[in-house]
């Protein structure tokens, strides 16, 4: 059963300036209260195969979850968890499965995958889930926080050495990931739960955002834009600006309280 909280939300998707065709995928299940934005990856557009068959599958899986809440998953519930990040884990674990499957299936999607990164109302708070290195910002108050964590190569090695600023900028292989569905037949789901305050916005989106456009460029496009199908837009008309060098796929969606 869906939060009774209230939400307002955007979202929008480009090529960007040097793609000849968009991988990317997202959705806004707005009965569910479910936000999405997934990046694919993969030679001859098998990357727009992989995004859609995981935005599909997960959305599939929400609802017919929702109208028969005694449906059988194809997952063990995690007991530490409740059952809305069970069903939000679940639904994401699916869908890699469906992903390796297929690439196993049709030989010239070899290799092909996609990130996913997804918010879900619930009554206790935003729940955030991840894999790969699309990300989620909140916006709160003048600042901005990044909620996710990148499931990339650059990140591991920030993370196991200290990488001075001009290390991070040239660093040869910023596009290469460490976790995304289809690689293998399990994937690990990273998940938080935010506890928010009434006009915070949460801003989902793929790389050819956080790649090209700075956080703070974010934080002063985000402020200065209440309006959110104005926010993403502007927000892409950035990324553009600033060579476009990836698609890009902004979702806004901002809390207004319960009830």
């Amino acid at each position: 059963m869906a939060s009774s909280a209230r939400v307002l939300v955007a979202g929008e998707t480009n090529v960007g300036m040097k793609r000849t065709h968009n991988e990317d995928n997202f959705d806004l299940l707005e009965d569910e209260k479910l936000f999405l934005v997934a990046d694919g990856m993969g030679g001859h557009a098998s990357g727009e195969v992989a995004s859609k068959l995981a935005i599909e599958t997960l959305r599939d899986f929400f609802l017919s979850t929702a109208q028969d809440p005694e449906a059988t998953w194809p997952y063990k519930m995690d007991k530490s968890r409740g059952y809305e990040e069970n069903r939000l884990i679940t639904g994401i674990k699916l869908a890699n499965l469906r992903i390796h499957e297929h690439q196993q299936r049709e030989p010239k999607l070899r290799g092909m995958g996609t990130t996913m990164v997804a918010i879900l109302i619930i009554d206790e708070g935003v729940l955030v889930a991840h894999v790969g290195d699309s990300r989620v910002y909140r916006l709160r108050g003048g600042h901005l926080e990044q909620l996710t964590e990148d499931h990339s190569l650059l990140n591991d090695y920030i993370k196991m050495k200290r990488l001075s600023e001009e290390e991070i900028a040239n660093f040869p292989h910023k596009n290469v990931i460490v976790r995304a569905l289809g690689m293998k037949d399990t994937v690990k789901v990273d998940t938080r739960l935010d506890a928010p305050q009434v006009g915070d916005v949460y801003l989902l989106c793929s790389d050819g955002l956080s790649g090209p456009v700075t956080d703070a460029e974010i934080l002063e496009i985000a402020s200065s834009t209440p309006d959110l199908k104005l926010q993403a837009s502007r927000l892409i008309e950035r990324a553009n600006a600033n060579g476009g060098p990836d698609n890009v796929t902004v979702v806004c969606a901002k809390w207004m309280g319960r009830g």
